[in-house]
């Protein structure tokens, strides 16, 4: 375990101790949390960072996510839900705060055209292609499991492929590339 004052000695901290998960503030003195999550993440380190913040803005949360972050809570958590999510995320999965996230879902916008959403997701089985589209609605894998009729553990392959094929690193990931390319409509389940 580590603490850093700001980002600047959170890298250097990374870079010491080598942690699995690390506990990110958006606001520091010196390097702000997010930039100091890109650098960690783009020099090599293979940890997950979660922003952990008072600021619930839309632009950290998207800062955040390009940036890498895995995911993003906000400081009104309680301890009881803080320590599960910290399990969720270190067990490898993403996880935003549930007022985050359906903002995230309203924001999505309709493609411009069919054939740039195809293009897009041309690596992608008709069966993959409704597994992000679900993910980018907010669906865990239990749910997805239910709403598809198949096991977790076929979910889970699928949501692994999807994730490989585009080149994502996590299920947070495959939301904002589902919100750059335009591919959900607002209420209106799949843009495809």
């Amino acid at each position: 375990m580590g603490e850093a004052a700001d980002g600047d000695q959170a890298i250097a901290a990374v870079r010491r101790h080598r942690p699995d998960l690390v506990l990110m503030d958006v606001r520091m003195p010196n390097l702000d949390g997010i930039e100091a999550t890109r650098r960690i993440l783009s020099g090599g380190a293979s940890c997950r960072v979660v922003i952990l913040t008072t600021f619930d803005l839309d632009e950290h949360v998207f800062a955040a996510l390009r940036a890498g972050a895995s995911g993003f809570l906000l400081k009104d958590v309680s301890p009881e839900q803080l320590v599960a999510s910290l399990r969720i995320l270190a067990a490898g999965e993403a996880l935003l705060a549930p007022s985050i996230t359906r903002r995230l879902i309203e924001r999505f916008a309709a493609p411009d055209s069919g054939s740039a959403a195809s293009q897009v997701l041309s690596p992608l089985t008709e069966r993959e292609r409704e597994v992000l589209m679900l993910i980018a609605r907010g669906l865990s894998n239990d749910e997805l499991a239910q709403r598809l009729h198949v096991g977790e553990s076929t979910i889970k392959t699928h949501v692994g492929r999807v994730i490989a094929k585009l080149g994502l690193r996590d299920r947070v990931q495959a939301v904002v590339f589902a919100d750059e390319n335009g591919l959900i409509q607002p209420g209106k389940g799949s843009g495809l």
